[in-house]
């Protein structure tokens, strides 16, 4: 288990690439583990530091109820942030929860806010570059939509036309 723990936090580094589909996922052995960790833990400090990767991995679950019990965690756990590092690193666990929610606007203003804090922060622009992707993928889906339901409309309204003569 600890080896397979290991493993996952070594990807880390690569959480992004340059394709957005390569986000990390974490299964429910990783989180097991940092549930585990965080019940072991036998100080306050070693707690908080338990809780911030079982709040990583929970963000980075399948799991939709784990996406939100994860994003719960570290909205809970913002107020309480003691740096500004400790406080983009709790932003952009959030904007990947919001971005796993498919919440795009909600993760790209967290995502613009980590980059105030840090402007050359790489996972930060890599993720914001994922959100604005999604973004105008449903952007012009939205327009093929509504340009179907007016093409739609026209052709009703023709038909009826054509039929009164």
């Amino acid at each position: 288990m600890e080896a397979k723990i290991n493993r996952f936090f070594d990807s880390v580094g690569s959480f992004f690439s340059t394709n957005s589909e390569n986000i990390i996922w974490c299964d429910h052995d990783i989180i097991a583990g940092c549930e585990k960790e965080v019940r072991e833990a036998a100080s306050e400090e070693q707690k908080s530091d338990s809780v911030m990767r079982l709040s990583w991995a929970l963000v980075h679950s399948k799991d939709q109820a784990d996406v939100n019990r994860g994003i719960a965690m570290v909205e809970a756990s913002l107020a309480n942030s003691n740096s500004s590092l400790q406080t983009r690193e709790k932003l952009y666990l959030l904007a990947v929860g919001y971005y796993r929610n498919g919440d795009y606007p909600k993760s790209r203003q967290l995502v613009d806010h980590c980059l105030e804090i840090e402007p050359e922060w790489r996972q930060a622009r890599t993720l914001k570059k994922a959100v604005d992707d999604k973004i105008s993928k449903d952007g012009l889906i939205g327009v093929g939509i509504a340009t179907t339901a007016v093409g739609l409309l026209i052709g009703g309204i023709a038909a009826v036309l054509i039929s009164k003569k």
